[in-house]
């Protein structure tokens, strides 16, 4: 007899409640990894699924996963083909009695687990699901998922006032070997997954190699030798170097690290060293990561619908041209433009960054929220379907919590957080020549300066695609007409 542990978004051995309870049973526990063809497929929009980014840290998580099975005893059976037809063979071949797995939250990975579970009962196979993505358990909030409060600010206080963190499970020390006449199958190659390799860009902030060991050594690194845990609060919204953030996001979204193991390294951290405002506001994150995964559960696909979950109509454009500026860099405001060219360079880009960037494409170009979001989704290392969709949501106005016809100045914020245009520079070459006085605001050279700088708008550098002011006013009017109709 045996169990099968599925695993999904959670590659890593500690925290693992599904492994533990299987391992718990007296039988033998067999992992597998199913790699699904349609996570690598294309988008609505015609982008990759998963682009080059995101599956080479996938295969290296996978990889890190299986070694470290390896190193206890056990191995990792991975298999390609769609989960809810490959498991149940699986099951059946290795006379399995159950199959246990992490749930996910929203519309493509519930139908495959809701597909799976539905043919494993059919041959009598039991099925335990477990939750295990977020700080907090289900059971340990304040209200149902289908109670969750439509205000974030409403949430945290309520789950601060009433709920607490559960203890991580640790990893397994040792484990038993697999029967012999199981086939393990090898880890596909990024060629045979149709994936172009990715090249390292050393302007990138920092390496995010894949696996449960690469995100324990960034826990430990940040948070204890390099001490920068201390001042999160005052550097989050940098946008160069390493350590202005955690930067935990990548380990998070593919489970390798589990939010409850960063938890108790920040408990720790608050005991031996200091507990501040910044240890708090790791925390903090890590709540809106819930929020957002919670949301989803709540609210089904509707997180999805370019109505977003306000249900607001507005009448967003699909202009193929400007969106592809805006992807390339090319779109004239130099804030934009480097933080579009650091993601397609290294498929990471800051939080102030993307708040940004959401901003211009939404309030200023008027473009469809879900081309932006599927083609973060495509990039991304760290791409978490909640927190993108969920944030996504939040920028265009569509989403809840939403507070009407908010944009963010690209101008003021250029000067507030890349005051010397260093971020600037470093992702766009052709204005390194520029004062800082001028730097974010090219459009404003004369031809004079423009000689003497040696800078030729619209040959080095584009004109802006929009006017900020007019654009913000236009599509402010189109938003309005939106919540006029749905009044």
């Amino acid at each position: 007899m045996a169990i099968l542990v599925w695993f999904r978004n959670d590659l890593r051995l500690h925290d693992h409640q599904p492994l533990q309870t299987a391992l718990s049973a007296g039988v033998d526990v067999i992992p597998v990894y199913c790699f699904d063809p349609r996570q690598f497929g294309e988008t609505a929009f015609g982008f990759p699924k998963t682009g080059q980014f995101r599956a080479q840290f996938l295969l290296e998580s996978v990889a890190d996963l299986r070694r470290s099975l390896q190193q206890r005893g056990s191995d990792l059976i991975i298999r390609w083909g769609e989960p809810e037809t490959v498991i149940p063979a699986l099951a059946s071949e290795v006379n399995a009695q159950a199959v246990y797995w992490h749930a996910e939250a929203t519309a493509e990975e519930l139908t495959v687990e809701n597909a799976l579970a539905d043919k494993l009962q059919a041959t009598g196979k039991k099925v335990r699901t477990y939750w295990g993505a977020t700080l907090y358990h289900l059971d340990d909030l304040p209200f149902s998922p289908k109670k969750v409060p439509g205000v974030f600010t409403q949430f945290r206080k309520q789950v601060e006032k009433s709920s607490t963190v559960s203890e991580p499970f640790t990893a397994p020390k040792q484990l038993l070997t697999l029967p012999p006449s199981i086939k393990t199958g090898a880890l596909p190659t990024l060629d045979q997954l149709g994936v172009e390799a990715p090249k390292f860009d050393d302007r990138a902030v920092l390496k995010f190699p894949g696996g449960e060991t690469a995100g324990l050594t960034r826990l430990q690194a940040y948070i204890w030798d390099a001490d920068c845990l201390k001042l999160y609060k005052q550097t989050r919204n940098g946008m160069l170097g390493a350590n202005y953030s955690s930067k935990f996001s990548a380990w998070l979204a593919l489970g390798c690290l589990s939010p409850r193991r960063v938890y108790q390294a920040v408990q720790a951290y608050e005991h031996e060293r200091v507990r501040n405002d910044s240890t708090y506001w790791l925390m903090f994150e890590l709540l809106w990561r819930d929020y957002f995964r919670l949301i989803c559960l709540k609210h089904g696909d509707r997180v999805f619908y370019p109505s977003g979950l306000r249900d607001l109509k507005v009448a967003w454009q699909q202009d193929w041209p400007r969106f592809e500026a805006w992807c390339t860099g090319q779109t004239g405001y130099p804030l934009v433009d480097a933080n579009m060219r650091e993601l397609a360079a290294t498929g990471f880009m800051s939080n102030r960054g993307r708040q940004n960037v959401a901003s211009f494409l939404t309030k200023n170009l008027g473009i469809d929220w879900r081309m932006g979001a599927e083609w973060f989704e495509s990039l991304l290392v760290d791409y978490d379907v909640c927190s993108n969709w969920g944030n996504w949501n939040y920028t265009a106005g569509v989403g809840n919590d939403a507070r009407g016809f908010r944009y963010f100045n690209i101008p003021k914020q250029s000067k507030d957080y890349d005051p010397q245009g260093e971020y600037v520079k470093h992702w766009l070459p052709e204005l390194q020549t520029l004062p800082a006085s001028k730097v974010h605001c090219p459009w404003q050279l004369s031809g004079l300066e423009q000689q003497q700088f040696s800078l030729r708008l619209g040959v080095d550098y584009p004109h802006p695609i929009v006017d900020l002011q007019k654009s913000v006013e236009a599509n402010e009017r189109i938003y309005n007409a939106a919540l006029e109709r749905q009044a």
